[in-house]
């Protein structure tokens, strides 16, 4: 109820006199039942877009360190965080990232949709990367097959770049592509093999779906080089 009202009655209004955007295949979409979205990430404002372009409640998994701010700023950012529909969760490593991907699988068995940005973090220079694997692993461990509907936000990071502090007044669009069913795999061993065939799948449907240059590694190895380079 809380996310309905602040989407129909808050962002939904603020998106809508702030930007002018355009959606192709939201009729691709399932009415029912649980669905991954897996989108290209280009800009931090993609996890309010987007949602916002689906009639359903979309979650998304957002870093753990949104939700623990203890002053005012860091109070509002959790309230604003979970009231459009983001769950924390703990991207350290070990236990914590599997805690992560069990988080996730609940929401597919519930029969919720979930977003995911298999390149695990935003692109650093516009280009689509190579996908994590999580993606596949909660497809396998859920407890009914989940179609996977491929993503592709555009111009997104013209309105909000990585580092700004508020977006600006622009345009940008959303294309949902046709859902990729992945029941063969549900009775293959979750190998290393596996999960990189059906990761690839779902980036090889992004890129087609997209415009961007694919770079077969993955962001966050180029976005440390350009850390290490900038120190």
């Amino acid at each position: 109820m809380l996310y309905s009202l602040f989407k129909h009655l808050v962002v939904g209004p603020a998106v809508a006199r702030l930007f002018r955007r355009e959606i192709i295949g939201k009729d691709r979409i399932p009415a029912k039942g649980p669905v991954i979205f897996a989108s290209n990430h280009l800009s931090v404002i993609d996890s309010i877009l987007l949602p916002l372009a689906v009639k359903r409640q979309v979650f998304f998994l957002a870093k753990s360190e949104y939700f623990k701010g203890r002053d005012f700023k860091g109070r509002l950012t959790a309230w604003f965080m979970t009231s459009v529909g983001q769950l924390s969760i703990d991207r350290s490593g070990g236990k914590a990232s599997e805690a992560s991907l069990s988080t996730g699988v609940e929401v597919l068995d519930t029969g919720r949709c979930l977003g995911i940005y298999p390149e695990g973090t935003r692109s650093p220079d516009g280009r689509l990367y190579r996908g994590r694997t999580g993606i596949a692993r909660m497809l396998l461990a859920a407890e009914q097959p989940v179609p996977v509907v491929p993503v592709v936000m555009i111009d997104t990071e013209r309105i909000m770049p990585i580092g700004a502090k508020r977006p600006v007044r622009g345009s940008y669009g959303i294309v949902f592509g046709e859902p990729i069913d992945f029941s063969e795999y549900r009775n293959m061993p979750a190998d290393r093999f596996v999960l990189r065939a059906i990761t690839d799948r779902i980036m090889s449907e992004i890129a087609a779906l997209s415009d961007q240059e694919y770079a077969d590694v993955y962001a966050s190895t180029l976005r440390k080089k350009l850390d290490a380079a900038r120190r």
